[in-house]
């Protein structure tokens, strides 16, 4: 099995992290990694912004929290953050938010990076409060947020929970 497969069949959703910081020239590949990804009409109407500023990072969990009235929502306490955001108007905002976030996992894996997608920003981020501090983090009003990427070393003392694949696969000759 060659390293790309490896990386993709290893790779798992990391919900409880260290907190050891995450290395910017590492940050740096991955959102390199980001950019590099697929985009409708390669038209690339996105913008990346990392995040490695734990108080920035709180402010943000905290904001979701009250905009979701989700009570002990944490964001897993990463150490790090890689927002996609996307004009609202391009059509294809969704699917290359959803690209970019793909390749910044596969890369985070390949340097022994966890991750996890969070979802929640995409169902609050036009709320004051949200995007309050969406505007300090530099994300432009006319963005939407469709997920973004939770990133920090993998706590070792976590479980890891064996994947599953699902789905039908049907080859037709």
């Amino acid at each position: 099995m060659n390293e790309t497969m490896k990386t993709i069949l290893e790779r798992r959703s990391i919900r409880k992290f260290t907190s050891q910081p995450v290395p910017d020239e590492v940050l740096r590949d991955l959102a390199e990694a980001a950019m590099h990804a697929p985009s409708g009409k390669n038209l690339k109407t996105w913008k990346f912004t990392v995040v490695s500023n734990r108080e920035a990072i709180q402010k943000l969990a905290e904001a979701i929290r009250v905009a979701s009235g989700r009570e002990h929502y944490d964001m897993y306490a990463p150490v790090a953050l890689l927002i996609p955001s996307n004009d609202r108007e391009s059509v294809y905002g969704p699917e290359d938010d959803a690209c970019a976030l793909q390749n910044v996992f596969l890369a985070a894996k390949s340097y022994g990076v966890g991750s996890v997608w969070i979802n929640q920003l995409r169902h609050v981020c036009d709320e004051p409060g949200v995007r309050a501090v969406m505007r300090g983090l530099h994300i432009p009003d006319n963005h939407v947020v469709y997920g973004l990427a939770a990133l920090g070393y993998p706590d070792p003392a976590a479980p890891v929970t064996p994947y599953r694949a699902a789905g039908e696969v049907e080859f037709i000759r």
